[in-house]
């Protein structure tokens, strides 16, 4: 393959859809409205009802902030909304399809484009498993509270059961008794003692994982209006939930939970705002919908931005909240810090809101999230650098049938069968990754086009898209030693891919040619 190829770029003025041809077009529905809830959807869950504790109290790889939590979620509120703005400006330039891919392909070259597309992976499609995963601890809290009890086996991924039998086995040799550890561990252990055995391996999978990503799939294949209905919904609901928290916990908060207010330092607020940052990922899936948004050089700023102002004010009431209720270092090792804070006031009833809530909220999260990925891979293809049939629209409901399939498939199955801690970790890293790329993309293309039009222009460059480099840099060096080193192996792996695979497309017939805007 000619190496110079790796550095061209994509025609801004080619990027719109009117040359597609009309089966490789989506239907254009959304308006401000529904974009904003599509962000409030992809944004609030798994990271407000199952992080929030982990990143107060801390763990066994990062310190935690205490009270100072709501620091963390206003500065994380900060670095997105620098990105987010970046984001704002090319996803009014290039109102296509594909996100951070586009912008790079259009900005970087394909190079790097091809790199992002990898990249968004991480964000998306792993990011999706870790949703998966936290649904499926709520779902049976609230199954255990209507007085419904799943198998524990059927509800625990196979590492996790592992590790948590060897765990315990090791405590027990030492004389120690199970009321000593963790009752996650415990429960876990259960799963692994519980299940059955084929051929003398235990069957322990996380079917509730699969089955809502099987589900979701299912809606997102009928049509993109369906979809944002169904989005709209739930948002309203977990808001509800979200509203209920604050306002009936508010009245029992206890102001001495504050003191201190930064029990680790900066150093526990900045290692805490590397794991929350989980839960503000998806504000950037509202730009992989420009191609069904109805007048996307104004709605999309709209939608990207004003969902992440309503986030970043309710994760930091929340967090005041919350840390009032509870003291910052009983969250340890806790999955529903929300309903738990409930519980230790004895308001047992409100605990099982909060896990409704819980369920309905990542439930939205993973429909957004599943949008968004097969979304990616389908500009990738009409690109031609996946296969043409990944670019396929179903002729009934026109969206990309064949993509969202493989991606559900994908991502169910490694939901039944991973542990959270590790995806949650993987997909922080890919996502900050892509926002520095952004920030870079508005960068070069001020530098190389200066005069071209812009529906939204990003305020006060270079320094916002400076900042959006520098605040993701820092939360990317906040996370552990093993997340670079995994990283960087699927960089790598990336990279293998694409010198192989797009040497062998690029011999073939592309779903769509790519315009050369120089760069060879």
């Amino acid at each position: 393959m000619d190496g110079r190829g790796w550095w061209r770029r994509k025609a801004i003025d080619a990027l719109g859809t009117e040359g597609v041809p009309a089966h490789l077009r989506l239907r254009r529905a959304l308006g401000a409205p529904e974009l904003v809830f599509l962000g409030v959807g992809a944004i609030v869950g798994a990271g407000i009802f199952s992080t929030a504790g982990t990143a107060a109290a801390g763990g066994e790889h990062h310190l935690g902030a205490g009270p100072g939590l709501v620091l963390s979620f206003l500065l994380v509120a900060g670095a997105c909304a620098l990105a987010g703005l970046c984001y704002a400006e090319l996803a009014a330039l290039v109102p296509v399809s594909g996100s951070a891919y586009t912008y790079a392909y259009a900005t970087l070259g394909e190079l790097v484009a091809w790199i992002i597309g990898w990249d968004l992976i991480l964000e998306y499609a792993i990011g999706n498993v870790a949703v998966a995963i936290s649904w499926s601890d709520y779902f049976q809290t609230l199954l255990s509270g209507l007085g419904w009890e799943w198998p524990v086996w059927l509800g625990t991924d196979y590492r996790s059961a592992w590790a948590a039998a060897r765990e315990v086995a090791a405590h027990v040799a030492q004389g120690g008794g199970l009321e000593a550890l963790p009752p996650a561990v415990v429960e876990r252990a259960r799963a692994w003692a519980e299940a059955p055995r084929l051929w003398g391996v235990p069957l322990v999978l996380n079917v509730p994982a699969a089955g809502i990503v099987g589900l979701i799939t299912w809606v997102l294949v009928r049509g993109i209006r369906e979809s944002a209905a169904f989005n709209t919904a739930m948002v309203v609901v977990k808001l509800l939930v979200i509203g209920l928290f604050v306002a009936v916990g508010a009245f029992h908060v206890d102001p001495a939970n504050w003191h201190p207010f930064l029990p680790n330092g900066w150093t526990g607020v900045g290692h805490a705002a590397a794991i929350v940052f989980f839960a503000y990922i998806g504000f950037d899936a509202v730009s992989t919908a420009a191609e069904e948004t109805r007048d996307p050089q104004r709605n999309l700023p709209r939608g990207i931005l004003g969902s992440l102002v309503v986030c970043a004010v309710l994760y930091a009431v929340v967090a005041l909240v919350l840390t009032g209720m509870v003291r910052w270092d009983r969250l340890r090792d806790v999955a529903d810090p929300l309903a738990m804070a409930f519980a230790e006031r004895g308001l047992n009833w409100l605990s099982g809101w909060i896990a409704l809530g819980a369920v309905v909220a990542t439930a939205s999260v993973l429909l957004v999230f599943q949008l968004g990925q097969p979304r990616i891979f389908f500009a990738m293809a009409r690109d031609g650098l996946l296969p043409g049939w990944a670019a396929r629209v179903h002729p009934r409901y026109r969206t990309p049938h064949v993509t969202t399939l493989l991606t559900g498939v994908a991502v169910a199955g490694v939901a039944a069968v991973t542990h959270i801690e590790e995806m949650v970790e993987l997909c922080n890293i890919g996502t900050l990754f892509a926002f520095v790329v952004v920030a870079v993309g508005v960068l070069v293309l001020r530098w190389r086009e200066p005069d071209r039009p812009r529906p939204f222009r990003v305020p006060w460059v270079p320094w916002v898209p400076l900042g959006a480099i520098v605040t993701c840099g820092w939360l990317m060096a906040q996370l552990p030693a093993r997340t670079w080193w995994r990283f960087g192996l699927w960089l790598v792996a990336g990279l293998v891919f694409y010198a192989g695979r797009t040497w062998w497309l690029r011999g073939r017939a592309p779903a769509r040619q790519v315009p050369n805007s120089g760069g060879e």
